[in-house]
């Protein structure tokens, strides 16, 4: 299993154990907290309705006091009442008072008038100056018809001659209790989804950032490596930064085995061509030939220094593990990019076309001014006379790509697979062969400024080359 999906599996699990025991909690807590909140209401209206009774049971005639009358005329006079979609029809309250001993004196259903209450706990208990509450079964073979009973005692000059009670039915209470349980329910259940939802983002983004940093990791292990990716947070940052560490330190078990083979590949040519030079001035040959032989010396010499001096800067470059990039203007560039050639363009009659359209790009100017002028070199190498190359810039989203377009031969079909490896070269339009390091300097740069370099045939002929950077941000 992926460890995104283990990863989302253990945080939904954790979400759905804590949303369960919060829920478990609230869902408890419904039923006991709409009870208590009706029981304080049970018991202020107790002691409202005490004070109205009072002179009912005062006067001997409670079954046709203040009090009855009002309950008679509450029962003819229905109500309609919408409470948060709850609709109410009916008074639900049943209120009963008795006398100093217990005996019913006014019942507001008319059910149990004359009768003993005197040991029903909510009677007895108020009647000795305590908190009397009761619940019972109105319907012995219904355990759902429980009736809440609270009472309060009715005092005459500080003495307590009967009590009045209040119930009401716990079924009257069970489409607020079921209504919270639902909409908690269905609180849960949406606070899962968010959660499994979110969940699905954070294994996505691991699981993105992973496969990011597994093809970096396949790619150093192809020779191919990409740019350094940025999977976009602190602690996979530093994973693909000992990634980038790791592979320069594995590069450089083979640094010296592969550049000491390569110079010493390279340098055979110049040598063998001093050293039959020099054998021939050893000779004393005549003079114009030994001038001959003895600009062929410089000559090599001068091509060994430069083989040499770009060594050093490709294995300087190779080193580098980021840059300080900066704000490069394109147009300023591209000119200056353009002077510095203008002589090699003029003496094989090129022409050069300049697109810039005053775009900007953040990178290293020197590293860019270096990497272009190599695709340019290039250009200009195999690009026949009277032909023509372009110098284009264009936008792509927050991207820009740096373009150079010949009209020359093309890359063979061959050489394509191999073109940016380091002193891969082909033979340039006047018969001669490059050192073989200027397209590995170029994705060596677009590896350090996280782009990427690319060089395809052109279907009418030539090449272009496009190296891919990202735009200053704004």
């Amino acid at each position: 299993m992926r460890i995104g999906m283990r990863l989302l599996l253990g945080y939904f699990l954790i979400v759905a154990i804590a949303a369960w025991f919060v829920l478990s909690i609230f869902v408890q807590e419904v039923k006991p907290g709409v009870r208590r909140a009706t029981e304080g209401t049970l018991i202020d209206t107790a002691t409202l309705l005490a004070e109205v009774g009072r002179d009912d049971l005062l006067n001997g005639d409670a079954q046709n006091g203040r009090l009855a009358q009002a309950f008679s005329q509450l029962h003819q006079r229905p109500f309609r009442a919408n409470i948060g979609g709850i609709h109410k029809v009916r008074n639900e309250y049943h209120v009963y008072m008795t006398d100093a001993q217990g005996r019913v004196v006014f019942d507001s259903a008319g059910h149990a008038l004359g009768q003993d209450y005197s040991r029903w706990n909510d009677v007895w208990r108020t009647l000795r100056g305590e908190y009397g509450a009761r619940s019972t079964l109105s319907d012995p073979s219904d355990p759902q018809s429980t009736v809440m009973y609270v009472a309060a005692p009715i005092v005459d000059k500080g003495k307590i001659v009967g009590v009045l009670s209040v119930g009401k039915p716990n079924s009257a209470m069970a489409p607020v209790i079921n209504r919270s349980e639902r909409r908690i329910l269905w609180a849960g259940g949406a606070l899962l989804g968010i959660a499994l939802l979110i969940g699905l983002v954070v294994a996505w983004w691991i699981n993105r950032s992973i496969g990011t940093l597994s093809r970096y990791a396949d790619s150093v292990t192809q020779d191919t490596p990409l740019p350094l990716p940025d999977p976009g947070s602190s602690e996979l940052r530093k994973l693909a930064q000992a990634l980038e560490n790791m592979r320069i330190r594995l590069e450089g078990k083979n640094y010296i085995e592969q550049y000491v083979h390569a110079l010493t590949h390279e340098l055979k040519s110049p040598l063998a061509a001093i050293r039959g030079a020099a054998e021939i001035l050893a000779e004393q040959p005549p003079p114009a030939v030994a001038a001959r032989f003895i600009d062929n010396i410089l000559v090599q010499n001068a091509r060994m220094q430069s083989l040499v001096e770009k060594l050093l800067e490709q294995a300087k470059l190779e080193n580098r593990v980021e840059i300080t990039p900066s704000t490069v203007n394109l147009e300023g560039l591209f000119r200056r990019l353009v002077d510095m050639r203008s002589a090699l363009l003029a003496a094989k009659n090129i022409t050069l076309t300049q697109q810039s359209a005053s775009l900007a790009v953040n990178g290293d100017e020197a590293l860019l001014e270096q990497a272009l002028g190599n695709l340019l070199d290039n250009a200009i190498d195999f690009t026949p006379e009277g032909g023509s190359i372009v110098l284009a810039a264009l936008e792509a989203y927050q991207q820009v790509q740096l373009k150079v377009i010949d009209s020359g031969s093309g890359i063979p079909d061959y050489a394509l697979p191999r073109i940016f490896e380091r002193f891969y070269s082909l033979p340039r339009s006047n018969g001669l062969k490059s050192s073989g390091l200027g397209l590995a300097f170029v994705q060596e740069v677009a590896r350090l400024h996280h782009g990427e370099i690319d060089l395809r045939n052109r279907p009418e002929g030539g090449v272009e080359a496009r190296l891919t950077l990202h735009r200053p941000f704004t």
